[in-house]
């Protein structure tokens, strides 16, 4: 088994606060004005949902003025604390949102990541699920259709997390949507079940200071939780198909 890499490099975290993650430079964080008449749409998420927003953007077009927090929303707790913040005063028609690549993270008291045995998990799965659920309801309580991104792969080796807790953390989120009346959107199944037609990635090709290649049509990096520039377009698809649904219907 491959040794969790300390390069932040593959795993990029947000700082503490989502106003200090602001970075101009990146077209996705920057907000843009809504075309009149349009619904609303808001994606809350972490660096997945920042590569995936400029492509669901782009084939909402049209269809919806879609917008996203400037900067990466974090885990959980950071939710509850910025969901205000990330909502505004604004009327939103669609809100589809996602949370827990970073609260099954591990990181030790110094908030760097480390293998489980010499850190602690961010949000167990039932203080994540406490937190969820409250998240879940504030966004209901706006009046939007409200759909959760379930998380995605993460794939061995990746820094600070266990391969496949991501399906624990989804086992948690599909209950409390279930209980609470939310759509679905399984961005991890269909990310897993693309991943099925590529070899894993041996061990020799572990690299902690770069990024290892990836195979052509493959959707997912290689020891990491981040996708290829195709694995985001495929997101953007599946999640504008999702809003899309929930849409206002159009005079």
């Amino acid at each position: 088994m491959l040794a969790v890499g300390q390069a932040a490099d593959l795993n990029l975290e947000p700082a503490p606060l989502i106003a200090k993650t602001v970075k101009p430079e990146n077209p996705a964080l920057v907000d843009v004005p809504d075309v009149p008449g349009l619904p609303r749409v808001m994606l809350i998420g972490d660096s997945i949902s920042i590569g995936y927003t400029l492509k669901t953007r782009e084939l909402l077009k049209g269809l919806a003025n879609v917008h996203r927090p400037r900067g990466n929303c974090g885990d959980t707790a950071r939710g509850l604390a910025n969901l205000d913040q990330m909502l505004g005063k604004e009327h939103w028609d669609v809100i589809h949102f996602n949370y827990g690549l970073h609260d099954l993270k591990y990181l030790d008291a110094k908030g760097a990541y480390v293998p489980p045995d010499k850190g602690k998990q961010v949000s167990p799965p039932e203080l994540y699920r406490r937190q969820l659920r409250t998240i879940t309801q504030r966004l209901k309580a706006t009046g939007a259709k409200v759909v959760f991104g379930t998380t995605t792969p993460v794939p061995p080796a990746s820094l600070g997390r266990v391969a496949g807790d991501e399906k624990i953390y989804n086992q948690v989120a599909v209950e409390v949507m279930r209980e609470e009346g939310v759509a679905v959107d399984d961005l991890c199944a269909y990310v897993a079940e693309q991943q099925k037609k590529f070899p894993p990635h041996p061990a020799s090709e572990y690299d902690p200071k770069h990024h290892a290649k990836t195979l052509p049509g493959e959707l997912q990096q290689p020891f990491n939780v981040h996708f290829t520039p195709e694995g985001y377009d495929r997101l953007a698809e599946l999640v504008a198909a999702s809003v899309k649904k929930e849409l206002p219907a159009r005079p």
